[in-house]
C-alpha cells in the first residue's frame, strides 16, 4: 500500500511540475497575441476585460442609435444634413459640460433664453415621409434654457442674393401659455416641417432650409442653413411647434394654419 501511495504522490508532483513548466514557457515565450495563463492572479485582468466588454457594447449601442432623438421619443433611423451659417454661428454648441451642478427647472428656463453656444442643431429627413424633415435642437449646456414656441424657418435658394422672396411655412395659431419652450440639459426640442403637405406640384427652385433655433431672442446672424438636395418640391409648407417627440411634432405640424 505504501508503494502505491508513493507512486500516486510522485504522479501528482510530476503533473504539478509540468504545469509550472508550461506556465513559465507561456510567460517567457508568448505568441505576441496577448494570451495569458489563467489563474487567481489574473482576476484583475478578467475584471478589466468585463469592463471593456461593457464599454464596447455601450459604444456600439450609442453608434446604432445615432440619428435618434436625444432625450427619448424617436428611434427612427435617419440621415443628418450638415448646417452652415452665413453669419458665423456654429452648427454645434461649444459647451460640453454635463448637467451636474446646473439648474434644470422649467422656471429657470423661462427666465433664461437658450444661447446658440449651448445648442446643437440637426435637420434630417423623417423616415417614412417623402416631404417631411425633422429639426432637432439639443441643449448641450449645464442648465435648462428656453426657446421660442417654434424655430424660425424659411425656404430659399442657397445662391440667391436676395432672400426677401423666401417661402415662410404656416405655423399653428392661437398660441399661449408658458413664456417659452423649456429644454433641459442633454435633451432635445423637436419640430417637424412638411415641405409639400398636399403632395402636388410645387416650386423647384428651393434647395435650402434656413433655421434660427429661437426667433424671439437670437439675432439673424445665428441662422443656420441646411441643404435640401436636388428635386425638392415646395408647396404651402407647414411647421409645427417644438415638442419632445417626433410623433408629437408631426401632430403639431398638421395643425399649422397661420402665417408666423
Amino acid at each position: 500500500m505504501r508503494t502505491i501511495r508513493n507512486r500516486k504522490r510522485t504522479a501528482v508532483l510530476g503533473a504539478a511540475a509540468t504545469a509550472v513548466l508550461a506556465l513559465a514557457l507561456t510567460a517567457c515565450g508568448g505568441d505576441g497575441g496577448g494570451t495569458k495563463a489563467a489563474g487567481p492572479a489574473d482576476n484583475s485582468a478578467s475584471a478589466d476585460a468585463t469592463v471593456a466588454a461593457k464599454d464596447t457594447a455601450q459604444d456600439q449601442g450609442s453608434t446604432a442609435n445615432d440619428g435618434a432623438k436625444t432625450g427619448g421619443g424617436s428611434t427612427e433611423a435617419v440621415t443628418s444634413s450638415t448646417g452652415t451659417s452665413k453669419g458665423g454661428a456654429a452648427k454645434t454648441g461649444g459647451s460640453t459640460a454635463g448637467a451636474a451642478g446646473g439648474d434644470t427647472s422649467d422656471s429657470y428656463a423661462y427666465k433664461h433664453p437658450c444661447k446658440s453656444g449651448d445648442l446643437s442643431v440637426r435637420v434630417y429627413a423623417r423616415e417614412g415621409s417623402a416631404t417631411q424633415h425633422v429639426i432637432e435642437v439639443n441643449n448641450t449646456g449645464r442648465n435648462s434654457c428656453g426657446l421660442s414656441y417654434f424655430p424660425r424657418v424659411s425656404l430659399g435658394a442657397a445662391n440667391a442674393s436676395d432672400h426677401s422672396g423666401d417661402i415662410i411655412p404656416l405655423v399653428p395659431g392661437g398660441l399661449g401659455g408658458a413664456p417659452a419652450y423649456p429644454v433641459k440639459p442633454k435633451t432635445a426640442a423637436i419640430a417637424v416641417i412638411d415641405l409639400n403637405p398636399g403632395g402636388g406640384n410645387g416650386v423647384t427652385w428651393v434647395d435650402e432650409l434656413n433655421v434660427l433655433a429661437d426667433g424671439d431672442h437670437m439675432p439673424n446672424a445665428e441662422q443656420l442653413n441646411f441643404p435640401l438636395g436636388p428635386d425638392v418640391k415646395v408647396g404651402t409648407p407647414k411647421l409645427g411647434l417644438y415638442e419632445s417627440t417626433v410623433a408629437d411634432a408631426v401632430a403639431s405640424m398638421k395643425q399649422a394654419n397661420s402665417k408666423s
